[in-house]
């Protein structure tokens, strides 16, 4: 691999790290349509770029979930109650998804991507918060909320945030809670999916040198490596700068990210 990529793989290592610390958000929807470009651009098959690129940003979201969950803790703001309740329907419906994912064709897989990406970005813009209205349901009902949330998680490689945060907040749950939990439930999302991701894609032919599974081992480590570095960064600016404008301009970026990405995926 030339000197380039492995510097356009810090660059977005970096980008990622910065804004998941200015905006709380994850990075899979900035990894997944720019990994698939670059991955487009070194001439990967085309049946996997886009497998590749959610494997790879799974993996990738482990250790920035893992430096968040921590901050979020040692702020009294996760409710481990509900990681405990939520997280053995978030486990099988990520590693299941993982499956789904693994059987679609890219192009469909694509266009999933970037619907849910608009429906983020709208959430984004408009500032959607729904209103507290219920309370948590019972072991069976979060089983039943943390495999939809998993499953969606798995098929565009986020977090969870965009869905475990507005479910959190209609159950009553206090909008500080809402968000240090759902850092939390994101451990065990990414941890499924990078394991499924890598189940899935093993013995797969055509893959790439130095993948395991659907993971691109080279993006994974760099990345990473860089994103853990960058994330504090963002987070200290998130107090200076006008988060409630610079989330309006970052969903703008993800809509365009998308639109790149099936221009990449529909182009040839």
């Amino acid at each position: 691999m030339s000197i380039e990529w492995l510097a356009a793989y810090l660059l977005l290592g970096a980008f990622v790290g910065f804004f998941a610390g200015l905006l709380g958000v994850g990075g899979g929807g900035i990894m997944v349509p720019l990994l698939t470009t670059m991955f487009a651009a070194q001439g990967f098959p085309r049946e996997h770029m886009v497998h590749l690129a959610l494997g790879t940003s799974m993996a990738a979201i482990v250790l920035t979930s893992i430096a968040s969950l921590r901050a979020h803790h040692a702020h009294g703001a996760v409710r481990w109650d509900i990681v405990k309740g939520i997280t053995p329907g978030v486990l099988l419906g990520t590693f299941g998804g993982t499956f789904v994912a693994s059987s679609m064709p890219t192009r469909p897989l694509a266009i999933f991507f970037a619907c849910f990406m608009a429906y983020v970005s709208l959430q984004m813009i408009l500032n959607v918060k729904p209103k507290p209205s219920r309370e948590l349901p019972g072991a069976l009902g979060m089983a039943g909320v943390g495999s939809g949330i998993g499953l969606v998680s798995a098929l565009v490689a986020i977090g969870g945030g965009s869905l475990s945060v507005p479910f959190m907040t209609w159950c009553n749950v206090r909008m500080q809670n809402a968000i240090g939990t759902s850092a939390a439930i994101g451990l065990p999302i990414a941890l499924a999916g990078a394991a499924g991701y890598l189940v899935n894609g093993w013995g797969s032919a055509g893959l790439p040198a130095w993948s395991l599974g659907y993971v691109f081992l080279p993006a994974l480590v760099l990345i990473s490596l860089v994103s853990v570095f960058t994330a504090p960064y963002g987070a200290r600016l998130a107090h200076r700068l006008p988060v409630s404008t610079l989330k309006k301009i970052f969903a703008g970026i993800l809509m365009l990210l998308s639109a790149k990405m099936l221009f990449t995926v529909f182009g040839g």
